[in-house]
């Protein structure tokens, strides 16, 4: 599904981050990346979303290039196939949950029909994970877990290939985190979604599939 070989990415301030990195990602995979603060997985994330390029290397998905897109075609890439949750909720706080939810189709082209279709699509979410009855209210006004879960469902909702999830749990208390770790582990069972995990927590790691360790610019088993 995703084939990343040998990118190396270097900043003035940091030097060389990631050095000749190689992953293989299969469909519907559970991968856990750890490693200490600074060892490059935010990088990497935003190298897979084409967020960042990688100073060299080769990106593939689904046997296409990616990795030189255009910035048209690499925000076309995203909001076709990425959801990402990060540590932060990244909710606006002048928009309601539903509204922070569907905010990622304002960035697509959509029919009505499937635009109704992805609005359901969230609600039926909404439910499963205990926010629908929030749907009106505002960010401030929930909890930090449900902001998360919130986040979650918005990453759902273009019906993404991959779900990038950065220190998701970071900010949240051990129950909170665990109830997380299970959603994702829902989404990728029920949806057949990837999932790529950067953590500090062993305990949200061992729960993937595939776990990695980030060190020295390359990944390790």
């Amino acid at each position: 599904m995703l084939s990343i070989k040998e990118i190396s990415k270097s900043f003035i301030q940091r030097g060389i981050v990631l050095d000749e990195l190689s992953l293989e990602v299969t469909e519907a995979e559970t991968i856990s990346i750890m490693g200490p603060s600074g060892s490059g997985k935010t990088t990497l994330m935003n190298i897979i979303g084409l967020l960042d390029k990688p100073d060299s290397g080769e990106i593939r998905f689904r046997n296409e290039l990616i990795a030189a897109y255009s910035e048209k075609k690499s925000a076309e890439y995203r909001n076709r196939n990425i959801g990402f949750v990060f540590q932060e909720h990244m909710l606006m706080p002048y928009l309601t949950v539903m509204e922070n939810i569907c905010l990622p189709l304002l960035a697509s082209e959509n029919s009505n029909d499937v635009r109704i279709s992805k609005e359901e699509h969230a609600e039926s979410f909404m439910r499963k994970t205990g926010i629908f009855d929030l749907k009106d209210k505002y960010p401030y006004q929930i909890s930090g877990g449900e902001a998360q879960r919130a986040a979650v469902v918005r990453a759902l909702i273009n019906k993404p290939s991959i779900i990038l999830a950065d220190e998701p749990t970071g900010s949240l208390d051990s129950k909170n985190a665990e109830i997380l770790g299970e959603l994702l582990l829902e989404v990728n069972k029920d949806f057949g979604i990837t999932i790529i995990l950067a953590t500090h927590s062993h305990g949200l790691a061992s729960k993937m599939s595939k776990k990695l360790r980030l060190e020295a610019g390359k990944l390790i088993i």
